[in-house]
């Protein structure tokens, strides 16, 4: 069809502009329910680290690990090199990797709740395999289970919290399932420096708590209502007007309503949404969808938090303050979250990726240089040096809290249309759990070899990453998230590549529905 006779969802802007409603208790309470699902995701990285740094469960599914652990002369930056290992951590991403995409038909068919119930019950069930494990066979399938659970998880819930918040405080309510995140993995790294003082079965402890968020995660699935873009989209119209009319304190919500109907509708025209996301005019959310998560992953972050414990003593930290290290970072991230949930809608979502991207970056190449001038392969650092590096790893931590730690998550989950949202957030998760089992999987090697040269690795990418978010990446804070898509014609650079967009008020419906089915 012409280019120029695409009539898009959602409406103009001056539709959003009579957007009703106030921020009530019942959103803000569905939506903290909801984003329990992130402490998941985030427990498991946080408990990952420290069980694989515990003698007791080395020496029980490792014990050629353990092994080069008690070895004064092996290189540290190579001791725990262990391709085996590295498939405990990275096993559960793949899994993840899988689910989400079974996940994308799941959520779009059946809502965004069953998600979550899904991948509640899948975490619980992979946490009670590895609290019991005793191979390493029934240890992996507890580690698969777990991906599953994440898979689905992360799949629905950044959806379901967008959905919910007003336009207005989109950003902040987001940003709590990045929030539970944070929360997860600091709660894990207090965990594992308790239950590492118990070897040698500490261990199933760890991994046995992990059906504590899996548990609130189901329960929360069950409590929290459907948001009203899905109850909408499956043709529960006044099912999903009810619930509008609940989260936003008003029965004056018809500009709203009116803005998810033209969505639905639209959305219900296509029924290959992995195909249609292909299409020149879904370009610039494409593109994101794939490059804001393996950004996120290539900061470098989720290298340093699950294997924080072994990090830290591969630069000569014993075991105990290498765990308190950890916890240390862990507590670091979870308090710089609420510096973004406080400015990320004041100041937006690119002064916060940009400051971000800069302060990690000098972070990365002061650790690199220190280790590099006073760190060699068998020695420690001195206590001063220790100190610097812990400190300057926590300002990195706390860079990537507030700026790619929240809005890797947040920008991919508020950019695509109805239509597309369910299929764009699976790529999204998709991506960021590929690149997370890519590195961890090869982290512990990258580590042996590269040596201090890691964190420069990391850091050549965050400058990337920043140029990037300068150039491509327009401002989205305050825009309805059914009315971004007219955002991209704005932009400097994906004004080329959309297709000119005509809204027309009095377009009839029998007419917007031929013209989508020949989109």
């Amino acid at each position: 069809m012409p280019v120029g006779s695409f009539h898009p969802t959602g409406v103009a802007k001056e539709r959003a502009e009579q957007y009703q409603g106030r921020v009530t208790p019942y959103v803000i309470i569905a939506c903290i329910v909801a984003a329990v699902g992130g402490s998941l995701f985030g427990y498991d990285i946080g408990i990952s680290g420290g069980v694989t740094s515990m003698d007791g469960f080395l020496e029980k599914f490792f014990h050629t690990v353990y092994e080069k652990k008690q070895h004064a002369h092996e290189s540290n930056y190579c001791k725990f090199n262990d391709q085996g290992l590295a498939t405990f951590t990275s096993s559960l991403y793949f899994a993840g990797l899988v689910s989400t995409l079974v996940a994308s038909p799941i959520t779009r068919i059946h809502g965004r709740k069953i998600s979550i119930i899904t991948g509640g019950i899948s975490f619980l069930i992979g946490a009670t395999l590895n609290a019991s494990a005793q191979d390493l066979a029934m240890l992996l399938i507890g580690r698969i289970m777990l991906g599953f659970g994440i898979g689905f998880g992360n799949q629905a819930v950044p959806l379901y919290l967008s959905e919910m918040a007003p336009s207005k405080i989109r950003g902040a309510l987001n940003i709590l399932f990045q929030l539970a995140t944070t929360l997860g993995i600091f709660t894990a790294n207090m965990i594992n420096y308790g239950t590492s003082k118990l070897e040698p079965w500490g261990w199933r402890l760890s991994l046995g708590l992990a059906a504590v968020p899996a548990t609130l995660m189901t329960v929360g699935g069950l409590l929290v209502p459907e948001t009203p873009n899905s109850l909408i989209e499956r043709g529960k119209t006044e099912e999903g007007q009810r619930v509008l009319e609940k989260i936003r304190g008003t029965e004056n919500v018809t500009a709203e309503l009116q803005d998810i109907i033209d969505a639905s509708e639209f959305a219900k025209a296509i029924k290959h949404p992995f195909r249609n996301i292909l299409e020149r005019r879904n370009r610039p959310q494409l593109v994101m969808a794939f490059f804001m998560p393996t950004f996120q992953i290539l900061t470098g972050i989720n290298s340093i938090l699950f294997y924080a414990p072994v990090l830290f003593q591969s630069m000569g930290f014993g075991r105990n303050a290498s765990l308190y290290s950890s916890a240390l970072t862990g507590a670091v991230l979870c308090g710089s979250t609420f510096i973004s949930i406080a400015t990320v809608d004041r100041l937006g979502r690119r002064a916060l990726l940009i400051s971000g991207g800069i302060q990690m970056v000098i972070c990365q190449v002061i650790v690199a240089i220190i280790l590099g001038v006073k760190f060699g392969d068998e020695g420690e650092l001195s206590k001063v040096y220790s100190v610097i590096v812990v400190i300057v790893i926590c300002l990195f931590v706390v860079a990537f809290g507030w700026s790619w730690g929240p809005l890797g998550w947040t920008v991919p989950s508020e950019i695509f249309p109805l239509e597309t949202r369910s299929a764009g957030q699976s790529i999204t998760v998709a991506v960021n759990l590929f690149f997370t089992f890519v590195i961890a999987q090869s982290f512990l090697s990258l580590l042996c070899g590269l040596k201090y040269g890691i964190f420069l690795f990391f850091a050549s990418w965050i400058t990337i990453m920043t140029i990037f978010v300068y150039f491509f990446l327009p401002e989205t804070k305050g825009v309805p998230i059914e009315e971004m898509i007219l955002l991209w014609r704005k932009h400097w650079f994906w004004k080329k590549i959309v297709p000119e967009v005509i809204i027309d008020e009095s377009y009839s419906r029998t007419n917007h529905g031929m013209d989508r089915d020949g989109a």
